[in-house]
């Protein structure tokens, strides 16, 4: 039996979330569209953007999604990593900042 939840094959079933919320997902999916369309960001560039985001998520159909969109645009795999640390980066930086409560907290029981 396999434990993991994952599976791949479920990504081409991502549309059917509407089934059970027709209304909540269709509007999921017109704002969705919206999102992705050419804008101030090329296409190109919102691919790399949702690929460093669900490398943060960790969402693994969302990993195989904007791998596969990203190498169809024609993004380099060094910039899909490159494209990563920058989310890592962030993600990170976002979890020791919150270091400065801790910090404050202590000055305050210590003060």
């Amino acid at each position: 039996m396999d434990n993991n939840y994952y599976d791949p094959k479920d990504l081409k079933k991502f549309g059917d979330i509407t089934e059970w919320s027709e209304e909540l997902g269709t509007k999921y999916f017109d704002y969705y569209g919206k999102v992705f369309e050419e804008g101030a960001l090329t296409a190109r560039e919102k691919a790399l953007i949702a690929l460093a985001v669900a490398h943060t998520e960790q969402c693994p159909y969302c990993i195989d999604a904007y791998t596969v969109d990203c190498l169809k645009r024609g993004v380099t795999k060094e910039q899909m990593m490159e494209a990563i640390h920058v989310g890592a980066a962030i993600k990170s930086g976002a979890t020791l900042v919150h270091g400065v409560m801790m910090m404050n907290k202590v000055n305050k029981l210590d003060g």
